[in-house]
């Protein structure tokens, strides 16, 4: 088992930024490729972004591409989202996910895919 727990939400000003962190507990986290999800009320839960065990590939979606980077810190078993330059539609609960790291390249924005998950942190952005 893989346990995750996100933390960094808030309510921010649109243009700011903030640093979501996903600290992970259980099995070695370098086995693992890892992800952030957002879901909006009465909305899907879409992907954001996820990275590779090693943290030299990662992924995102358009809508944040440019604005968002994410890492890992797998000394501190942490991975990372930094988002900037923040946006109303930004608004969601962050959730981070972990998936074996052997199907991280084929699968990293399918939901349905990730095998551990987080409980979220609410990100709000105020126009």
């Amino acid at each position: 088992q893989v346990q995750l727990v996100e933390s960094g939400g808030g309510l921010v000003q649109a243009g700011g930024s903030l640093r979501l962190s996903c600290a992970t507990s259980g099995r070695t986290f370098t086995n693992y490729g890892a992800g952030w999800f957002r879901q909006a009320p009465g909305k899907e839960r879409e992907f954001v972004a996820a990275i590779n065990w090693n943290g030299d590939t990662r992924y995102y979606a358009d809508s944040v591409k440019g604005r968002f980077t994410i890492s890992r810190d797998n000394a501190k078993n942490t991975v990372y989202l930094q988002m900037n330059s923040l946006e109303a539609e930004d608004t969601a609960l962050y959730y981070c996910a972990a998936v074996a790291k052997f199907y991280i390249l084929s699968v990293y924005n399918q939901a349905q895919r990730y095998d551990y998950w987080g409980q979220g942190t609410q990100v709000t952005v105020s126009s």
